[in-house]
């Protein structure tokens, strides 16, 4: 059952006066819709857009920055100057603001009627002067916002305020997230600690541990008729071993593998939680380590991280927030081991059990094999490759006085050989710009080796979360050398830190 997406809107703001008459208020109104309805339509638009009625003066603008704080729908605002609106009238409504902001500069019509226009035309149509008055003012009182010049019926705008949509989506699931951990942090591990008190005021996930027992409790109480449902659904889904089918001889631990889905579905359910944690440690009564069933809960869009990661789980629902809707998948995901044959290196990329099928199209396969960890019985797992094509991987680490973001764009390949004896779903992926520069960055960057894979989302939908959530971001991509990232990483810590005290 996939996880309910909340009902999420971004709310249309147009600016203009009383001064120019109620005709050309009317104009502006209807063009103020069609701009809103044109961006609406568009396919790349997952977040629904609400147009509101165009603002004339200071009392209505504030009013309406107070009513999208308190709407737990609205997710954020985009703000069009349609003609000349005083930006001071702006300012209290700006300073009370608390969702993320869009401003669009555009206009409504593509091309000028050059052997028509006129001063009405004019007057209507001040866009271009309108939206630098709107500039200024946000800039003097330090708005975090994003700027996006062009015109509606262009793709790469749409495709822009598409994703800064998504982003404003990943932050609002952010305020209100809860995650379950069972146990706690693999023990002596340092990067997938965290401070959770700081999470919470900086990002707003409530971060919950509980005793593994806690679930064994439900997953023993699972009904047996929801255990042969999820068994059938097995059987639809994948292609099954022949030892797990009915009659095979270890059927029963496909059995147990949908016992422990269906108590981990009602744990998470009942207790409102969107993420959660195992730990291979700390297994308490757990026959087998959840394989299959945080995999299909991942599929379902849930946040997912090992070892007690819970960072890392944080990470990949927000990024399964935000995806909704698109083509592609996303992914906990884990730096395994290289091929450094020259001019071909590529990293393989796996966990133990946990990927997430929803970055492959392929069938997987499910099947049961032997970990060697965790003394527990031969788990029951789903086997994939993730399908090639671009992708970004994506990790989150607690530097102790601030969180910061890693992300390197990566392209996922099909592996050179079959991998026969690798019973475990996985990625394979050429970094970007290469796999020495792309290591060297994330390991001086002290990014985690736990991270999300998603090739669903790109590289400014992450810089808009980051924005929004002012945090700092460090990308890799096909440009970076490691001489210019490290001097970026001193200059976010000189800004990151200063921010903070003023």
């Amino acid at each position: 059952m996939t996880l309910t997406q909340p009902d999420r809107e971004i709310w249309f703001l147009t600016g203009s006066q009383g001064l120019y008459g109620d005709e050309t208020l009317a104009q502006v109104a209807d063009q103020s819709r069609t701009i809103c309805d044109t961006l609406a339509g568009r396919p790349q638009m997952t977040v629904r857009l609400v147009w509101k009625p165009v603002l004339t003066d200071a009392a209505a603008i504030r009013a309406l920055m107070l009513e999208a704080n308190a709407d737990d729908r609205c997710v954020g605002l985009i703000a069009w100057m349609h003609t000349f609106s005083p930006a001071k009238m702006w300012i209290a409504g700006l300073d009370a603001l608390r969702k993320p902001l869009l401003h669009l500069h555009t206009q409504a019509n593509r091309q000028l009627p050059w052997s028509t226009i006129d001063m009405d035309f004019m007057n209507l149509n001040q866009a271009a002067h309108g939206d630098r008055e709107f500039g200024f003012v946000q800039t003097r009182l330090g708005v975090p916002r994003k700027t996006v010049a062009g015109h509606v019926s262009t793709p790469e705008v749409v495709d822009r305020i598409a994703g800064w949509a998504r982003a404003a989506v990943g932050r609002a699931e952010l305020t209100t997230l809860r995650l379950a951990r069972f146990g706690d942090n693999m023990r002596d591990v340092a990067v997938t600690e965290g401070d959770k008190v700081e999470a919470q005021l900086r990002f707003g996930v409530s971060v919950n541990t509980y005793g593994v027992n806690d679930l064994v409790a439900v997953v023993d109480a699972a009904p047996e008729d929801a255990v042969s449902a999820l068994v059938k659904e097995y059987e639809d889904l994948y292609a099954l071993a022949p030892e797990l089918r009915p009659g095979g001889e270890r059927h029963d631990s496909l059995r147990y593998a949908a016992r422990v889905e269906a108590g981990l579905r009602t744990f998470l359910t009942e207790g409102g939680f969107r993420a959660f944690t195992t730990n291979f440690e700390d297994l308490g009564g757990l026959r087998q380590l959840p394989g299959l069933a945080v995999q299909r809960l991942m599929a379902d869009g849930y946040g997912f991280g090992g070892e007690g990661d819970w960072k890392t789980s944080t990470l990949l629902r927000t990024l399964k927030a935000m995806d909704h809707g698109l083509p592609g998948g996303t992914s906990f995901m884990e730096d395994y081991t290289y091929d450094l044959t020259p001019g071909q290196e590529l990293i393989l990329g796996a966990h133990m059990l946990e990927v997430c099928p929803s970055i492959t199209t392929a069938t997987p396969s499910c099947e049961i094999h032997a970990l060697g960890i965790g003394g527990r019985e031969d788990p029951v797992r789903l086997v994939f490759d993730a399908d090639p094509g671009p992708a970004v991987v994506v990790g989150l680490a607690d530097m102790g006085d601030r969180f910061r973001l890693v992300a390197n764009h990566i392209d996922v390949v099909a592996p050179p050989e079959p991998l026969p004896k690798l019973p475990v779903a996985r990625a394979v992926w050429r970094p970007r710009p290469d796999l020495r520069t792309s290591t060297e960055a994330w390991l001086t960057a002290g990014a985690p080796h736990h991270t999300v894979l998603t090739t669903a989302l790109g590289g400014e939908e992450l810089e808009d979360l980051a924005e929004m959530l002012r945090t700092e971001l460090a990308v890799i991509d096909e440009d970076t050398t490691v001489r210019r990232f490290t001097r970026e990483l001193r200059w976010n810590q000189a800004y990151h830190r200063l921010a903070q005290s003023l």
